[in-house]
């Protein structure tokens, strides 16, 4: 059963999320205040492509092209940190490009054993054990987890070729690499006999080198016609390529110099985004190029051949008359190509080695991590905050526990965003966001003080209180307000009272 070949696919990949850490108190027998235990949480998994040489399609991605990778495990008390989860590895063919949806390349995966980290796991949170300092020494909180990536690829194939034959349907290309190579391609006499890219390996004296085939091209391919523009991404890496020019043609109205000019045209209207050479991009009609006249075994085939050579060579093109069938010609053409693929392999080692550089990109000293934007709205004036930092902390803290909602506060406060606030114009009651988006809104309050200091019980903060325990004064007050408005209330019932008893005497 033939495998279905799939040379492009969508891939959506998600990585596992950060587990939460653990907010713990060690309890011990005679150990009251065993301080805090509460462990990390692990990281999330990676999803990772690996380049496999034993990997020739994309059809596993084809049928399921969703993959997550585990999250990570939640933090326990008595120090037992979260597992981290393990890494998603997804195997591709060599010659795999990673795109983004916009169809920027990110990544060009050539070499087996390459890795590409598609999407990274979150980082777990960190436990009340880790928290603690010298003002917080039992956090009654802990960090969550941040949600791993997520992602949307493009994952290409495009086969790793020296030398790639192009041409019309039935031209002869199918046969020409079985008789070049041992590859056995499907060949019939009919069109688009060949429906995915075939791969044959060449040897002509010392040099040994591959030959793509690809589906025959059309007139009006670069507008959507047949199949050969849609495989073309099979020929970028090629050094070379051969015009393989039928010499029997079915077909009314084609000669084998129109052929060729027709194929150039829709060559011409193919983009390259992957360099032949790992250079610059090379547009395919710039590539060297070779002139294959098959099928001069038939009757008037030669002839044909003898009749168009000259204006072909006139043209620039090195033309060999070849047949697939009694292997005429083969020889010399496989030694041309060879010199090709020589003359393109001793280039590419005689170009110096160009070492490795490792950018470093420190932040500048004027880089507070974060900025401060204004946008207007009809409600007032919103002030957001955006930057890793801020962003990350969000994500987070747990804002159902008032103690973590005061350590947020706190890690804003050293970071320097009230300040930027202050400079931005920001009042007492402004509408923050942290984020993109939605994000999270605050009624900003430049009077809380800071500090752990201030906290109260263990998940709370004394600073997020609507109102604090009232002092002995303050109840004393309290109670004589509440006895006195009893004693008026009484004396009101009693006024009441007697005014009815008045009036019933006086009737009778």
């Amino acid at each position: 059963m033939a495998t279905e070949f799939i040379d492009r696919v969508t891939l959506h990949v998600s990585a596992g999320d950060g587990g939460n850490g653990c907010a713990s108190i060690r309890r011990e027998k005679f150990k009251p205040l065993g301080g805090p235990d509460g462990a990390n949480g692990g990281d999330g998994g990676d999803v990772v492509l690996l380049v496999d040489d034993q990997t020739t399609t994309l059809l596993p991605y084809h049928r399921n092209p969703h993959r997550s990778a585990p999250n990570g495990g939640i933090g326990k008390g008595d120090l037992h940190h979260g597992a981290d989860g393990e890494t998603l590895v997804l195997p591709v063919p060599v010659g795999t490009v990673v795109k983004s949806i916009a169809g920027e390349v990110i990544a060009d995966l050539v070499e087996p054993g390459t890795e590409f980290v598609a999407a990274a796991g979150g980082r777990g949170g960190l436990g009340n054990a880790a928290l603690a300092s010298t003002k917080r020494k039992a956090p009654g909180f802990a960090l969550l987890g941040e949600p791993g990536e997520t992602r949307d690829l493009v994952l290409e194939l495009k086969s790793v070729a020296d030398i790639a034959l192009i041409g019309f349907p039935s031209a002869g290309k199918s046969s020409l690499i079985a008789a070049l190579s041992a590859a056995r391609p499907k060949i019939a006499e009919y069109p688009f006999t060949t429906l995915v890219p075939n791969l044959g390996v060449v040897e002509a004296g010392d040099v040994r080198f591959t030959v793509a085939d690809v589906p025959g091209l059309i007139p009006g391919a670069s507008e959507g016609r047949g199949l050969g523009l849609e495989f073309l991404r099979h020929v970028e890496r090629c050094a070379a390529l051969v015009h393989v020019i039928d010499m029997a043609t079915w077909e009314p109205g084609r000669d084998p110099v129109s052929d060729l000019a027709t194929i150039e045209a829709e060559l011409a209207q193919y983009a390259v985004d992957i360099a032949h050479d790992g250079g610059d991009l090379l547009p395919l009609t710039e590539r060297p190029t070779l002139v294959a006249l098959n099928k001069i075994d038939i009757p008037d085939g030669q002839d044909l051949a003898d009749i168009v050579r000259a204006d072909l060579e006139a043209a620039g093109y090195r033309v060999f008359d070849v047949s697939a069938v009694s292997h005429r010609g083969l020889r010399e053409l496989s030694f041309a190509m060879a010199e090709l693929v020589a003359a393109e392999r001793a280039r590419r080692e005689a170009e110096p080695a160009v070492p490795e550089r490792i950018v470093i990109r420190p932040r500048a000293v004027d880089d507070a991590g974060f900025r401060v934007t204004v946008e207007e709205t009809a409600d007032g004036p919103v002030f957001r905050i955006l930057g890793d930092k801020p962003e990350r902390w969000i994500v987070q803290t747990d804002f159902a526990n008032d103690e973590a909602v005061g350590y947020l506060g706190d890690r804003l406060e050293r970071l320097g965003v009230e300040e930027e606030l202050f400079k931005a114009g920001a009042v007492p009651g402004s509408t923050v966001v942290i984020g993109p988006g939605a994000g999270v809104v605050f009624d900003w309050d430049p009077t809380m003080v800071g500090g752990a200091e201030l906290l109260g019980q263990r998940g709370t903060d004394l600073r997020l209180e609507e109102t604090g325990r009232a002092s002995r004064k303050e109840r004393k007050a309290a109670f004589h307000e509440r006895m006195d408005a009893k004693a008026e209330a009484r004396a009101v019932l009693e006024a009441e009272r007697l005014a009815e008893k008045r009036a019933r005497e006086s009737g009778a």
